[in-house]
């Protein structure tokens, strides 16, 4: 009865249940910047057991970064913050990448974005080359096109996440091989030894099926994405037609690429 009564207690939680302990746990780190574990344990009267699986469920969302002893909002290597901590993040590197990006597209055409904060400012860019069919998972970007003239928006469902704003996961892949677009602009998490990395596999699975559905394939990274590191192998940089990239990449990584045969432009900035 003893441990039953552990259970019960775990998955109860004091406030609502699980849901709503997670909540207040992300809310939690976003203000301290970072909590321990036994302080959570303690608020919300469940096991550290339990604390850790919220953890990594908030962690695989995107929410924070789970760290020995309890969880931050700090960025690192691996983790990048939620959408707004992107959003904000190399903003003038993101312009010129996306200005860049509008030069490869014709009206008429039909354009996949994927849910990164650099495909966002590409999505701001294209009324300026309407008419287009703009196709993506990323709901920020459909907000931003929704209702332009001459934008033909068509929306990828799956399972919603907050974090990213945006549907992910393998609902979403089998939503985009229903569509075949002339162009694909997307970014990544990471780039180590010519190959892309993102810490999310329901991105990656998603990733990969726009990859799959587009004629070309364009990739815009800033210099900072191969000082990364990322959990999940997405593709070599040689899948991609063009890659646009800013003027702070390193010499020899720039090298490396083209020696593999990759069509990189870099862009001042």
């Amino acid at each position: 009865m003893a441990h039953r009564a552990s259970t019960d207690r775990d998955t109860g939680a004091r406030g609502g249940g699980r849901h709503a302990r997670q909540l207040a746990i992300r809310e939690r780190v976003a203000d301290a910047g970072f909590v321990r574990v036994e302080a959570l344990a303690e608020e919300f009267d469940v096991s550290p057991m339990t604390i850790h699986r919220d953890l990594d469920l908030l962690q695989s969302q995107g929410w924070l970064r789970k760290v020995r002893g309890g969880a931050t909002t700090q960025t690192s290597a691996v983790f990048h913050g939620d959408l707004e901590q992107r959003r904000a993040a190399m903003s003038e590197v993101k312009n010129r990448l996306s200005a860049a990006a509008l030069r490869l597209v014709s009206p008429g055409q039909s354009v996949m974005l994927d849910e990164s904060t650099t495909a966002l400012y590409v999505a701001k860019r294209l009324p300026r080359r309407a008419p287009l069919t703009v196709i993506t998972n990323f709901l920020t970007a459909l907000k931003s096109l929704a209702g332009v003239p001459g934008i033909d928006v068509v929306a990828l469902g799956g399972a919603y996440y907050p974090a990213y704003d945006a549907f992910l996961g393998m609902h979403t892949a089998d939503a985009v091989s229903s569509f075949r677009a002339d162009v694909l602009f997307m970014s990544t998490t990471a780039i180590t030894h010519g190959t892309c990395y993102h810490q999310s596999q329901e991105t990656v699975h998603v990733k990969r099926a726009l990859m799959d559905a587009a004629a070309r394939r364009v990739l815009l990274v800033d210099h900072t994405k191969f000082a990364r590191e990322g959990l999940y192998a997405l593709a070599p940089l040689t899948r991609f037609d063009h890659v646009i990239v800013d003027d702070g990449i390193p010499r020899a990584e720039l090298g490396r690429i083209r020696d593999q045969g990759v069509d990189v432009q870099v862009v001042p900035c």
